[in-house]
């Protein structure tokens, strides 16, 4: 796989019982493994494939408030204090730092949305600065460009994508719980309805609650159950380059491309929204439910291939519990890049900052990321199938706000009171109508 991902041993043995099962090793998963472990549960985590090595490594590593839509915004404030959190109580490093998170444009109405958004945050406590002209040309100075104005949030910042998710999952196994690597979640045992064991492909494990944080994977697993979750996935593609360019900012978005530092000094490299539509049976049957989605993301998206369908993350077909399952024979989603989008991407990033043309690309990857009809995640538990709690469709939002939703997951399994609100998450919401409610940003 050509997205950087550090790699960490796990839990060989696979326990007979567990007070709670998380499936997928991605930033959610871990984190709501993490925090149910704190509390002293008997957690195991089982992985299909690699810990993080989906989307979860495959962003751009932004811890953000800024610009979150309003459902969203609580869980990344919360998210951010959890990230120093956990560097704090484990040792282990994530990469996460609050290093500020700078916005410039030209167009005056991208300027105004930005404008309305700070006068909001400001309601609910969150601190966003616009940037005159002036001083839109002295942070964007490596641009050497003048710019009409922009917006820094200074308590926003970035983690490492590759660190992570592993990290975390290191985390769980030093307080005690269990990590499975390359050991596939078949399905669900049920008795009289309720959750009573999950079915692996190593064997199963007793248990009366499971968190199903399975990505771009979730929908197909729940539709082996009955459960009608609506969600679609995207392919986007985005690169890193060398080390060797000097004076960039950390973090930095324009409307042509968005840049942000490296661990080792490299940058990567991305434009905004960009992705290619596979066509893929779930696509086709949810389809109307994501026309506002679609419609109000159309200028920055185009039509694709078969590598979707080919990936089998958005089957329709029913699969045994005793046979070896699609997330068996694709244990990481891995797609092709858009070999056109890289190139204009690093075309685009040389010409915003001259600085970048002393490095060369050294990697270029692609992920799925998955997304609900509102773009909101769903995370909470299932009314039909007890002891089943949901925690997926994150929207390209869920690298961010990771902790926050792995914490609200451990609220909602002990009876603590929520972090957040859990409403606007409900995964309910999306049996009924959605349309017309797509998250802003």
């Amino acid at each position: 796989m050509p997205a950087p991902l550090y790699r960490i041993e796990t839990t060989s043995q696979l326990p007979g019982e567990a007070d709670v099962i998380v499936i997928g090793g991605g930033v959610a998963g871990v984190f709501s493994a993490y925090y149910l472990a704190q509390r002293g549960l008997k957690v195991a985590l089982v992985e299909k494939g690699l810990i993080g090595a989906e989307q979860s490594s495959r962003n751009w590593g932004w811890c953000r408030q800024q610009n979150r839509d309003a459902r969203e915004l609580p869980m990344s404030t919360h998210s951010l204090a959890l990230w120093e959190r956990f560097a704090a109580e484990t040792g282990e490093e994530t990469g996460f730092r609050r290093c500020g998170l700078l916005y410039l444009s030209n167009n005056e109405a991208e300027l105004e949305g930005w404008a309305r958004w700070r006068d909001f945050a400001r309601t609910v406590g969150v601190t966003t600065h616009m940037l005159s002209a002036d001083e839109a040309k002295e942070r964007g100075r490596a641009t050497r460009r003048d710019w009409r104005g922009g917006v820094f949030s200074p308590t926003d910042g970035i983690a490492d994508p590759s660190r992570a998710a592993p990290v975390v999952a290191r985390a769980i196994m030093k307080l005690g719980g269990t990590v499975h690597q390359m050991c596939a979640a078949r399905g669900l045992e049920l008795q009289a309805g309720s959750v009573s064991g999950v079915v692996t492909e190593k064997g199963t494990i007793a248990t009366k609650l499971v968190v199903l944080a399975g990505g771009a994977w979730a929908s197909s697993f729940c539709h082996q159950l009955g459960i009608r979750f609506p969600q679609a996935a995207v392919r986007s593609s985005i690169l890193s380059v060398t080390p060797g360019a000097q004076d960039l900012p950390d973090a930095l978005h324009t409307a042509d491309v968005s840049i942000t530092r490296r661990g080792d000094g490299g940058y990567t490299l991305a434009i905004s929204g960009r992705a290619r539509v596979d066509p893929t049976p779930q696509q086709l049957r949810f389809s109307r439910e994501f026309v506002p989605m679609f419609l109000k993301r159309r200028k920055s998206l185009a039509l694709g291939g078969l590598e979707g369908w080919k990936a089998g993350h958005e089957t329709l077909k029913k699969w045994s519990m005793h046979k070896i399952t699609p997330m068996e024979k694709n244990r990481i989603l891995d797609p092709k890049t858009d070999q056109t989008q890289i190139d204009e991407t690093f075309r685009r990033a040389k010409d915003l900052l001259p600085e970048l043309r002393k490095t060369t690309i050294a990697s270029a990857w692609a992920g799925f990321i998955d997304s609900t009809p509102d773009g909101v995640p769903a995370i909470g538990e299932i009314d039909n199938v007890p002891g089943l709690i949901l925690a997926a469709g994150f929207s390209g939002h869920g690298f961010g706000i990771g902790p926050g939703a792995g914490h609200l997951v451990a609220d909602i399994v002990t009876g603590a009171t929520p972090i957040v609100d859990p409403a606007p998450y409900r995964p309910s919401r999306l049996n009924t109508s959605v349309w017309g409610k797509v998250a802003d940003f």
